[in-house]
């Protein structure tokens, strides 16, 4: 089986050289693979770089115009012969044994496989930094930076989530096909979660591989906070009832902070809602309906605040 690795590149040569050497001093002997490099309008020397590099090496792609993190990739899947696509960020360090668990996740989860995503750890201080995209309080994605315990690595080392970030990714390409890759309409941000969130509509499983480990360095691509607010409106807009509906975490934060506020100043009438709560975070139960309901009211809160923010009209649903 042949994989196809996407790295789009704009500016940060240094990072992008790392990158390349340790991608290519970490892939396993005799995997049949091809790294296809596309450049987003670089103007740091990238380009003279690449067109110093031995033909053959690597399928380098020139984006005469900016496209974006979504445009650069589909652009590169699009003529990506792999049938396992695998979406790298240029500012990634890659540490040995990162791919192998990536692809026996995707082997694990067979035709329910959706986006395979890993741990990633903040390349300057080594705190852990993702596994994998929960929902928060407020019904927006953010990060899952719990670090698995030795049981789970061991013994469960494939972790169900409902997202992971496009910055270490991993896919079926008919699967990408389906889909339609990246939606070009996020700008450098949401496209990930919303491609995830088409994989579930889809009836597959978005899992990250909790044996796989990458080093990152967080917000070193240019651009990449420039239109959150946009995106998150887009992403909300669209997944609005997913969004509510997949917020495990932002019930659990509801749920520890109730707790806690009911050991400084119990009170009796609260009791019964204490014991949901306690259930939930216990996995004994689903979440209490006042949980849900603090998220719903936190999604709705953001949508009054974009709504000031971000006229509708600008933001196709």
């Amino acid at each position: 089986m042949q994989v196809s690795f996407i790295v789009p590149l704009f500016n940060c040569l240094p990072l992008t050289q790392a990158m390349l050497a340790s991608l290519q001093a970490t892939l396993p002997p005799g995997l049949a693979h091809e790294i296809i490099l596309v450049d987003d309008g670089s103007t740091d020397g990238t380009r003279a770089w690449l067109a110093s590099l031995p033909p053959g090496q690597f399928r380098i792609l020139l984006n005469e115009e900016n496209l974006g993190f979504a445009g650069a990739n589909n652009r590169a899947a699009a003529l990506a012969a792999g049938e396992l696509l695998v979406l790298l960020n240029n500012d990634l360090v890659l540490l040995p044994g990162w791919l192998e668990p990536m692809l026996a996740a995707h082997r694990q989860l067979g035709p329910r496989a959706g986006a395979i995503g890993n741990i990633q750890r903040d390349a300057r201080s080594g705190a852990v930094d993702h596994v994998g995209l929960v929902v928060n309080l407020t019904g927006k994605p953010e990060h899952d930076r719990t670090p698995p315990c030795f049981l789970e690595r061991s013994f469960a080392p494939v972790r169900p989530m409902p997202a992971v970030t496009g910055a270490c990714l991993l896919i079926a390409r008919q699967l990408w096909t389906e889909l339609g890759g990246f939606d070009p309409g996020y700008r450098n941000g949401g496209e990930d979660v919303d491609l995830c969130f088409r994989a579930r509509a889809a009836g597959r499983v978005n899992a990250v591989a909790l044996r796989s480990v990458v080093r990152h360095h967080i917000s070193a691509s240019p651009g990449r906070k420039l239109r959150d607010e946009e995106n998150s409106y887009r992403l909300a807009r669209r997944w609005r009832a997913e969004l509510a509906a997949a917020a495990d975490a932002g019930c659990r934060t509801w749920s520890r902070d109730y707790l806690a506020a009911q050991l400084y100043a119990p009170c009796a009438a609260e009791y019964r809602l204490a014991l949901a709560a306690l259930a939930f975070l216990a996995h004994l139960r689903g979440p209490p309906a006042e949980a849900v309901a603090a998220v719903a009211a936190g999604l709705e809160g953001e949508f009054t605040r974009w709504a000031k923010l971000v006229p509708p009209a600008s933001i196709p649903a």
